[in-house]
């Protein structure tokens, strides 16, 4: 039986209620039979094999279930079916990722304004005059960008944070940053160079990387974590909506995420290294450990856009 059917059959069977609110009540019958549904499971936890009846009565249940449900729906103007194929959808985005052959967002250009599909990276860790932590990233043997800090009062690693942009662009295909850092701007498009590699598009990521940054430092730096949590993806969606990246699902986001981070406390932990980035199979790797520096740097890193 399909969904809009048996909504259509089932209103049929609701009973009028003299006052009160309709929706109230169907909530609260729908909370009851949830509730039923688990002292159902209970009992058969409790019983076990003694407890024969244990799967018809969980169909009964259920069923019930289904039926406030369904007059949920009813009395909300809601169809059934739109509402089962509405969380498909969701629940695709959530766990499904983007298959890798469509991530890249520049295959038509010239390699010059192309993201890299293959490099190293050197993150190279260094104390300042000021014994402060200082991060200089290198590709090639030349510079990218100026040196960072952790701009903190506290020693956190966040001087590393530019693989969490390595991680978006090996995952993701997308990094107005890196773009920026490694001059690779889609500078033959103008339109595109203003709206998806400018500075409003780098601003947005920069903010992404403190706002993961924040919740990582309040659950051990995602180790041992399997999943971002979803309203952090949701508020990542919001961020990037009006932009290329916006047709990435929450999947994607979190493995960007978590893959950065997972390079992030290797880098944190020996004090630097060398970062191979594959953005064909999506992958960002450290395969070295790197030796801090003598020489501490001399400039600090300027405002990017």
């Amino acid at each position: 039986m399909e969904m809009t059917a048996y909504q259509r059959s089932a209103a049929k069977t609701i009973q009028p209620i003299p006052a009160g609110d309709r929706v109230a009540v169907a909530l609260l019958g729908l909370a009851g039979e949830a509730g039923a549904v688990l002292t159902a499971y209970k009992k058969q936890l409790r019983d076990g094999p003694a407890n024969p009846e244990f799967r018809a009565r969980m169909r009964e249940e259920l069923g019930d279930v289904l039926w406030y449900l369904s007059t949920v729906a009813h009395h909300l103007d809601l169809d059934l079916d739109d509402v089962a194929t509405a969380n498909l959808s969701k629940i695709s985005d959530r766990w499904r990722h983007t298959p890798a052959d469509a991530i890249p967002f520049d295959n038509d250009l010239d390699a010059s304004e192309q993201l890299p599909r293959h490099a190293d990276f050197v993150f190279t860790l260094t104390r300042s005059p000021e014994d402060r932590e200082v991060s200089v990233l290198t590709c090639n043997g030349e510079q990218v960008g100026d040196p960072i800090t952790n701009a903190s009062h506290i020693a956190d690693g966040y001087c590393f944070h530019d693989i969490f942009h390595l991680s978006y662009a090996a995952v993701l295909g997308w990094s107005p940053v890196m773009r920026s850092l490694l001059k690779r701007k889609r500078r033959s498009n103008p339109r595109t160079d203003e709206a998806e590699d400018g500075g409003r598009a780098i601003a947005i990521e920069e903010g992404i990387s403190a706002l993961v940054f924040a919740y990582a430092s309040r659950h051990h730096y995602l180790e041992g974590k399997n999943h971002i949590d979803n309203d952090v993806l949701d508020t990542i969606h919001g961020m990037v909506a009006h932009l290329e990246v916006g047709a990435h699902r929450a999947a994607d986001w979190e493995k960007a995420i978590l893959t950065g981070f997972a390079a992030w406390r290797t880098l944190r932990h020996y004090g630097g290294g060398t970062v191979r980035l594959d953005l064909t199979v999506q992958r960002l790797t450290v395969v070295e450990r790197q030796p801090s520096a003598e020489q501490p740097p001399r400039r600090q890193r300027n405002q990017r856009g």
